[in-house]
């Protein structure tokens, strides 16, 4: 009876330690948000416990990240059922290089929050929130099956919630009903799509995905394509579905809002990268012209809308989604340069855009106001702080030697080679990049010049006083001082790129040809 022996379907040998490595951000993450509930209630603990549980994930991740570098992506399956039946958990270099970025920024706004937040806030379990959140943007990042993305983006979205309302304020209840309701719709879409796809294949493991996508109906194909389209595009607030960012974003504290603009938007962008990159690039084919429009009209809409704004953080939130579009003319360009460059805005958007929230708190708190029209004066009191904020301006725009600058570049590089090779909708796409770059500085100017700049308020005679608040030592080493760190790494990366364009060509190669990634979790005859 030999001949109807079944394969094998159990992992019998123990998983190796060193393998833990994968998953063991995600459990420290996890305990620590757990521990972080029980003790909450005393002061300063939670946030010394939450910085070492960081700084262990950021040295995991670390740890991953060199022997990615060394050995190709990585994966492990939990449960000791072989993929594609077991759930995988697969890092390759932008997986294991966009976790530790999130790492890092979680660390940073745990240091700035300590000087933002008052002994009535004592007990309303932020730091237990916060590890929530980075143990869904780390799982995001390193899962290996569809149905676990859809369960950390569950762990995001209630962790999320959580911050969102912090303190309770009517403001925030509003924004937090739009960004609840989108999110929620977006989530729906998205279960709907994995039903339809696992109806349609099977699996939901990605690795598995790729090969069996290539004899799947293509047309069934590309609307499931279509429909994850639609519902990452919503997280990810791409237009048409980008209202909800600029209406929500700006109601917490600052320090949620910085958050929220380096992760959040991140992991729905690194979806679509991947889902339409890597697992199912025939329907990304046939949904380029789809793609190219959003890119375009995206990359142009928001800074219009970020120089139509008054509110600082409202400002902020149109330049967020102006980064999106950078990353969705990569995916439309789709080459391994387009990708490379993709990736590598990623990683410079969880930086900067955590980094210019940071700064926009310390300026509301020295102006006591959110309207830039109500601001003023501020260069002469704070010259530190104005070239913080011209310094992320310029790098949000994507002016050299800053970090912004070398993804753009290498977008408009694949988009030149694409235009040149008879695809005039990618030559538009370099004009709508290049526009969109002249008017993230035009915008970023207008807010600097209103904020620092000018002498006063607006309509004010020259001789008019502002008003503004005096720091407290402890404000301004935490918050200023954990703005200046994060702004030199920005700074120090952008001057010394070669480590991440090597890590960006890599990556993408990953992406376009997931042989590498195949092999890693096992299932190599699977290859197309």
């Amino acid at each position: 009876m030999d001949h109807l022996a079944l394969p094998p379907a159990m992992i019998e040998a123990p998983t190796a330690l060193a393998d833990w490595v994968i998953v063991l951000p995600l459990v420290l993450a996890l305990l620590g948000a757990a521990l972080l509930l029980m003790l909450r209630q005393i002061r300063h603990v939670p946030a010394l416990i939450a910085g070492l549980v960081v700084i262990a994930i950021i040295a995991c991740e670390v740890a991953l990240l060199q022997r990615i570098a060394v050995e190709g992506p990585l994966s492990m399956t939990m449960g000791k059922w072989l993929p594609p039946f077991g759930i995988s958990f697969t890092a390759d270099i932008f997986g294991a290089a966009f976790a530790l970025a999130a790492a890092f920024v979680t660390l940073i706004v745990i240091i700035y929050a300590e000087g933002e937040r008052g002994p009535d806030e004592l007990g309303d379990g932020f730091h237990a929130l916060v590890l929530l959140l980075l143990a869904g943007v780390t799982g995001a990042f390193l899962t290996g099956d569809l149905f676990n993305l859809y369960v950390w983006f569950e762990v995001m979205l209630i962790a999320s919630f959580g911050l969102i309302v912090t303190g309770g304020r009517p403001l925030q209840l509003d924004g937090a009903v739009k960004y609840g309701f989108l999110n929620f719709l977006a989530t729906t879409l998205f279960l709907l799509s994995l039903g339809l796809l696992y109806g349609l294949l099977g699996t939901l493991n990605m690795a598995d995905i790729i090969g069996k996508a290539t004899s799947a109906n293509p047309a069934a194909l590309t609307g499931i394509a279509a429909l994850l389209l639609l519902a990452f595009g919503m997280k990810a607030a791409a237009f048409p579905l980008n209202a909800w960012l600029p209406a929500s974003y700006h109601t917490p504290p600052a320090v949620i809002s910085a958050l929220f603009a380096g992760l959040l938007t991140k992991v729905g962008v690194y979806a679509l990268l991947r889902a339409l990159v890597q697992l199912l690039p025939a329907s990304r084919d046939l949904l380029e012209p789809v793609l190219l429009l959003v890119a375009i009209v995206t990359l142009l809409i928001a800074p219009l809308g970020a120089i139509a704004e008054t509110n600082l953080r409202r400002a902020i939130g149109f330049l967020v989604i102006g980064g999106i579009g950078a990353v969705l003319a990569g995916i439309a360009l789709s080459t391994q340069t387009g990708v490379a460059g993709a990736a590598l805005y990623v990683f410079h958007a969880i930086l900067t855009m955590t980094a210019l929230y940071l700064v926009a708190g310390l300026i509301e708190r020295r102006t006591g106001q959110r309207d830039t029209r109500l601001m003023g004066g501020l260069y002469a009191a704070s010259t530190p702080l104005s070239v913080l904020f011209l310094v992320l301006v310029l790098a949000t725009a994507g002016v050299p030697p800053f970090l912004g600058f070398w993804p753009k570049l290498l977008l408009l590089d694949a988009g030149v080679q694409q235009a040149q090779a008879g695809n005039w909708a990618d030559g538009v796409l370099v004009l709508a990049l290049l526009a969109n770059a002249v008017l993230t500085l035009i915008a970023g100017s207008r807010l600097w010049a209103h904020i620092f700049w000018r002498s006063g308020v607006e309509g004010a005679s020259e001789h008019e006083i502002v008003t503004l608040h005096q720091p407290g030592a402890r404000d301004q080493w935490l918050g200023l001082g954990a703005s200046v760190l994060l702004t030199a790494l920005i700074v120090l990366v952008g001057l010394w790129p070669n480590l991440l364009f090597e890590g960006a060509r890599t990556g993408a190669a990953d992406l376009v040809d997931p042989s590498r990634y195949i092999a890693a979790v096992g299932l190599a005859e699977a290859t197309p």
